[in-house]
């Protein structure tokens, strides 16, 4: 997300980045229905390249972008320089306007739009650009921190809604396109692959997330990652500072949970575990005395007070089923209980020293701040 803030005549460019700080991500989750499929009209089909060298690429991009729209927000800050500053520079002591940009997609023709939830924060005034160039003030529904998503809802009928994909069905190496519209008509394309599924971030949201190393350019944020069939896979949301070539997504299954209950309630609920984990591998399985091909969720921490520490759950242990499902990594366990309800309880067969053994945890309801 870029920012900008104005006073008087003077115009700072501030890029803000988001998502840092620790290890892991507490497992968290939900049990949401499927929300409206988006309604998906047919796209014009691009005009042939001289030489026949267009990309393959293009017949996708073509089928999304009239959905892909620019968000702009207001705040009213406090001045940077403090009031004692402002008389000797001659300068207003009240608060000053700051403006965000950042992109979303529309996934309804009725106009309810998924972006990421920093986009979003604190806006008081909500400005929604189409790639038409048409402008509607927006509202925000419901907003989650936790995976950085949001829902705005314009008043507009009759609008180019992006096609959904599953993104369940999405294998490392696959080709991912993150698209973005951060100045209103300034459309862009960045391309690359998925470099791994079921990523959490560092300090980040509680989610799993898609890794690729298809560039997510500032105001980026909240724009649509794609596959090669113009189907929504991941919303954006963040890469890291200080790497090159790595961007993260908001699995669309994810999102259309989530989107669910923000539209119904305003909110999400989870059922909470209260681990953080890690996938297993090679090294960590040798590290742990652990056959070389297994798979699992690797439990790295265990929150304090939470139903994973009442069941007895240790930092090392390698869950490998829930309820006799498979857990080959963190993104199934994650998957397995957003299916599940509060306060049920959840059979897992956990890896410990060399041993198998079974444990009962009854999830409890995610702390709110978490």
């Amino acid at each position: 997300m870029v920012r900008l803030r104005y006073v008087e005549l003077a115009v700072v460019v501030v890029l803000v980045a988001v998502l840092s700080g620790g290890v892991g991500a507490a497992v968290s989750s939900y049990a949401a229905p499927h929300l409206v499929e988006a309604a998906i009209a047919p796209a014009a089909s691009p005009a042939p390249a001289p030489g026949g060298l267009r990309s393959p690429f293009v017949a996708a991009v073509a089928r999304v972008r009239p959905a892909v729209v620019n968000i702009s927000t207001q705040q009213s800050v406090q001045h940077p320089m403090g009031q004692q500053f402002s008389p000797f520079f001659g300068m207003p002591s009240g608060p000053i306007q700051q403006q965000a940009i950042g992109s979303g997609v529309i996934v309804s023709q009725d106009g309810y739009i998924l972006t990421n939830a920093h986009v979003v924060d604190g806006a008081q005034q909500l400005t929604v650009t189409l790639l038409d160039g048409r402008t509607f003030k927006g509202r925000v529904v419901g907003s989650d921190t936790a995976t950085d998503l949001a829902v705005v809802k314009i008043p507009a009928t009759s609008l180019p809604a992006a096609p959904l994909g599953d993104s369940s069905a999405l294998q490392p190496g696959d080709w991912a396109i993150a698209i973005g519209n951060p100045y209103g008509l300034n459309f862009t394309v960045t391309a690359g692959v998925i470099s791994a599924m079921g990523r959490t971030l560092p300090g980040g949201p509680e989610e799993t997330f898609i890794q690729t190393d298809a560039p997510i350019n500032p105001g980026n944020s909240g724009g649509p990652l794609v596959d090669t069939d113009g189907r929504v896979i991941g919303i954006n949301s963040a890469k890291f500072e200080n790497a090159q070539g790595i961007g993260f997504s908001i699995p669309i299954n994810t999102a259309k949970g989530i989107m669910t209950q923000l539209i119904s309630a305003g909110h999400v609920s989870r059922p909470y575990l209260g681990v953080y984990l890690q996938p297993v591998t090679p090294d960590l399985a040798a590290q742990l005395n652990l056959p070389a091909d297994t798979k699992g969720a690797l439990i790295a921490e265990v929150a304090s007070n939470s139903p994973a520490a009442a069941a007895g759950l240790q930092r090392g242990d390698v869950i490998v089923q829930a309820a006799g499902q498979r857990t080959a990594d963190p993104s199934a366990l994650v998957t397995y209980i957003h299916n599940q309800k509060i306060g049920s309880k959840v059979l897992l067969l956990v890896m410990r020293q060399g041993h198998t053994e079974y444990v009962t945890v009854a999830l409890g309801e995610m702390p709110s701040g978490q």
